[in-house]
């Protein structure tokens, strides 16, 4: 990227590109407002016009970002039967780890970027955390329950997981050796192992 205007399509839609493209260049507090505007081809009157503060920018695209995630998830796990708990941790596993690596600088600029959220905004959208941690418990602790799972201490092994398939868009490289259907078989290993899955 060289910085300058980049043509896009709508305004929303151009500043919400920009705003990636920068908070993942200079982070949240290296940003501006003028930066994004200038970057998104906009003035910052039309910036405004959809977002009042740099502050109400950062939370929308955490939201947008993790209601996508979701979305993912719930149609990974639409025709899995609620009694298959291998099938729906495998195709959580998916899910996830196929998210991290397409949309790794959006996860990386909510992983990173949710401590700069201000108070009120935190805890609106501290919802939103508390239901990605539920969809991994909820297979889990049905797994748990139907013996598929014998891991003594289901909450730990539900953070130990997720925070591993979370932690890909941290360090994968798009032009390495792995793929994402290699990580997506990598990792469906390690969960297995991590809930200590019964043997197929």
């Amino acid at each position: 990227m060289d910085g300058g205007a980049i043509p896009r399509g709508g305004g929303r839609e151009a500043i919400a590109a920009a705003a990636r493209e920068v908070f993942h260049e200079r982070g949240y507090h290296g940003a501006s407002i003028r930066d994004i505007a200038g970057r998104a081809g906009l003035s910052l009157s039309a910036l405004y016009y959809w977002h009042p503060s740099k502050q109400d920018l950062l939370a929308a695209l955490i939201e947008e970002h993790t209601l996508e995630y979701f979305r993912r998830c719930d149609e990974a796990l639409a025709d899995i039967p609620l009694t298959d708990s291998t099938a729906r941790l495998a195709a959580l596993v998916r899910a996830t780890v196929v998210y991290r690596v397409e949309q790794q600088v959006e996860s990386n600029i909510s992983a990173r970027e949710w401590r700069n959220l201000e108070a009120g905004q935190g805890e609106r959208l501290e919802g939103l955390r508390t239901k990605a941690s539920t969809i991994w418990a909820d297979i889990v602790d049905e797994g748990v329950r139907l013996g598929t799972f014998r891991c003594p201490h289901p909450a730990d092994a539900r953070r130990a997981a997720q925070a591993a398939c979370n932690a890909i868009a941290q360090w994968y490289r798009p032009d390495g050796t792995l793929s994402a259907e290699d990580l997506v078989e990598r990792y469906t290993l390690i969960v297995m192992r991590i809930v200590d899955a019964e043997p197929a």
